[in-house]
């Protein structure tokens, strides 16, 4: 699911108010891409949110989705992820509101 929250709308830094949403960075060993995850679970790594950024001048641009587990095979990078189910969408409107909000 993509949405975007203007830069005005920050009262924080952005990486602060995502800490304050539950997230983390984490960055991708082989890409070295940065994006932020929110597990589900505190003794497992999936399911979890998958957050990724894009800047702006004005605004952030939000890629989320719902990573329900790992890739199954050896040097695969496709896993079971959900885009658009209505868990993705009440956390994008759970972001927002705590970027608005804090």
């Amino acid at each position: 699911m993509k949405f975007k929250i203007n830069k005005q709308a920050l009262t924080r830094n952005l990486r602060d108010a995502l800490r304050r949403a539950g997230y983390f960075g984490i960055e991708d060993r082989k890409s070295g891409q940065a994006s932020y995850v929110r597990r589900l679970s505190q003794s497992q790594h999936y399911p979890r949110f998958h957050l990724y950024l894009d800047e702006e001048t004005d605004c952030y641009f939000f890629n989320l989705h719902l990573d329900q587990k790992q890739a199954s095979y050896p040097g695969a990078r496709a896993h079971s992820a959900d885009y658009q189910e209505p868990a993705v969408e009440a956390e994008a409107e759970r972001i927002s509101f705590i970027i608005h909000n804090s």
